[in-house]
């Protein structure tokens, strides 16, 4: 008598992963990472392991499989900012959107954790050493932040969005800060500009570090001084960008532009300039960082450094997969860390 049960399955019932393989013609764990998503499979292949799937009517057994290979099917974005800052910032929705649209496809949780003060960063700690999660997504990191190496003694896989110093020992994706930093100020000096300013990032972030780099070597590459008393600090706000641009109008009244590290920080220094009475751009050239939503509505509109935020949100959860789907020994992980970096583009606007 024929079986009447599961379509494809030799046994007659729930059609199995060895039988997938069968079928597909390839090992059992490339149909696991088939079917977790992860990356580090041919498109021929991930197309033979579907075909194979919808064949068989096989359907995975998620929490068997989760509870088997002690895993949680669930990936932490964590932000160790306040939770204003991440609404108030449009890079941030722009990587979670980035993150989001790589994991749709997946049967990933993602859990979006803010850790920006020491009690959450502690109840952080304590959720992460018990691996409720089976990976890390880092973004917005400080240098002084302990989370990165607690991540490494915990061994969870782990990406960070810029690296924390120049000898990164966790993977990352960065976008070019050195470049685009160095591009908005030769952009500048080509528009005639000679005494341009610098509202600097917060200090402690390497990507910031990077961004004052490409403004100092721009300067000197076209011969102009470069003057410490046009640098400001600052810390990506834009209420600290309006502090940071009258501290430089009151030092140098006679500077003609300003790159400032982020689109917020500009949209802040433009108010200061506006109280101060300065046109933009006829007194003051204004270029911002990010190419936000910011840039385009600001008046006039501003020229910004685009920093691809939402693929460099889909390039961490390819490596994140990658890294939860071939697990290494944690004396040998360590070696094969990859820090990705992407292109910025100088999108030119009024405000220049």
């Amino acid at each position: 008598m024929a079986s009447h049960g599961v379509r494809g399955g030799r046994s007659g019932g729930r059609p199995t992963l060895e039988e997938v393989a069968v079928r597909a013609g390839v090992g059992r764990g490339t149909v696991s990472r088939v079917i977790n998503g992860s990356p580090r499979v041919s498109d021929a292949t991930r197309a033979a392991v579907e075909a194979a799937v919808a064949e068989l009517g096989y359907v995975p057994n998620t929490a068997a499989r989760a509870l088997a290979a002690n895993r949680t099917d669930s990936i932490a974005l964590v932000v160790p900012e306040p939770e204003t800052r991440f609404f108030a910032e449009p890079y941030f929705s722009d990587m979670l959107r980035g993150v989001g649209a790589e994991l749709a496809d997946t049967e990933w949780q993602l859990l979006l954790i803010f850790a920006g003060s020491d009690r959450k960063r502690q109840r952080l700690a304590d959720y992460l050493s018990a691996h409720r999660v089976d990976g890390v997504l880092l973004v917005s990191v400080h240098a002084d932040d302990p989370l990165p190496d607690l991540l490494e003694r915990l061994e969870i896989p782990a990406v960070i969005s810029g690296p924390r110093s120049a000898g990164e020992t966790l993977t990352s994706v960065d976008s070019d800060n050195y470049g685009g930093g160095r591009s908005a100020v030769e952009h500048l000096i080509a528009r005639g500009r000679r005494r341009i300013a610098h509202i600097t990032g917060r200090p402690d972030v390497y990507g910031a570090q990077r961004r004052v780099d490409g403004y100092r070597d721009a300067l000197r590459g076209a011969g102009l001084e470069v003057d410490e008393l046009l640098v400001e600090p600052g810390d990506f706000t834009e209420e600290g960008g309006r502090r940071a641009m009258s501290a430089l109008l009151s030092r140098r009244p006679d500077l003609d532009a300003v790159f400032a590290a982020s689109d917020v920080t500009a949209a802040g220094a433009r108010h200061s300039l506006r109280d101060a009475g300065r046109r933009i751009p006829h007194d003051v050239a204004l270029v911002g960082y990010d190419d936000s939503a910011i840039a385009r509505h600001m008046d006039p509109p501003l020229t910004s450094v685009r920093q691809p935020i939402e693929e460099m949100g889909r390039a961490m959860i390819d490596l994140l997969l990658s890294e939860i789907a071939d697990r290494r020994p944690a004396g040998t992980r360590g070696l094969e860390r990859r820090h990705a970096v992407l292109a910025t583009e100088l999108v030119g606007r009024e405000s220049s």
